[in-house]
């Protein structure tokens, strides 16, 4: 198990290696771009908003505080960007993640199923991943339930924040090892019975994203690596894997 773990760990780094191929980039830069567009956007709309309409609407008694508004605005919108650029990339970046899971895997010497390109196939990746991400939210939702009750438990509640950081580890390589195995049509329920065959592995990946998403700055090229890391890990030990389950 321990073998297993630090081996999983290590298909983050090579997912960051893998990122800087030559032919792998504009499938890092797209999404990162098309999100930090997103909240930039946000962001001039919320000061747009603050300039026009609050502040010109504050009672004389409060004008004083009308030069605490703005820094108050930037920290305040660096705290959100922090805590959901993650999630938004996730979102916006899951088509591409497919396309940076295909041609990872063919770079590796897989074959993944030849599906087209263009805007069709986005479209249709969005759709699937749409679906693939409720699937994943039913099964969190009805795990995180009785894991945060954990903490209400006299006793128990010394355990819990490893239990859950062990569940998070376990959800983020459910995750994005989807990405792989979903171009392969593997459903959600195998895909889990593939990871459980091989959970040293998959606590180990998992655990090293979720090291890597509390790192400030960092955390915004998680995901490019982690879909790279994942198709790694399911061309080099988790097809075989797949094979036994079906």
């Amino acid at each position: 198990m321990l073998k297993d773990f630090l081996l999983g760990a290590g298909y983050v780094l090579r997912g960051l290696r893998l990122i800087r191929r030559p032919g792998l980039r504009r499938f890092v830069v797209m999404p990162l771009l098309l999100n930090s567009a997103l909240f930039a956007l946000g962001i001039w709309w919320g000061y747009q908003l603050l300039d026009s309409e609050v502040i010109p609407r504050l009672p004389g008694w409060l004008a004083w505080a009308r030069w605490l508004l703005v820094p108050l605005f930037v920290v305040t919108a660096s705290i959100i960007v922090f805590f959901t650029f993650s999630l938004l990339a996730n979102l916006v970046g899951a088509p591409f993640n497919a396309l940076l899971a295909e041609r990872v895997e063919r770079l590796l010497g897989g074959a993944p199923p030849d599906q087209g390109g263009g805007l069709w196939r986005l479209a249709g990746e969005a759709l699937r991943s749409l679906g693939a991400e409720l699937a994943k939210l039913l099964y969190l939702a009805r795990w995180a339930l009785p894991l945060l009750l954990l903490f209400l438990v006299p006793g128990l509640n010394a355990l819990a924040p490893f239990a859950w950081a062990a569940f998070s580890a376990w959800m983020l390589a459910l995750e994005y090892a989807d990405y792989p195995m979903g171009n392969h049509a593997i459903p959600f329920r195998c895909q889990r019975r593939i990871l459980r065959r091989r959970r040293g592995l998959a606590w180990g990946f998992g655990g090293a994203i979720l090291l890597l998403t509390s790192v400030p700055l960092v955390n915004f090229l998680v995901m490019p690596v982690a879909v790279a890391g994942a198709t790694a890990l399911w061309v080099e030990r988790l097809r075989g894997e797949a094979e036994r389950v079906s």
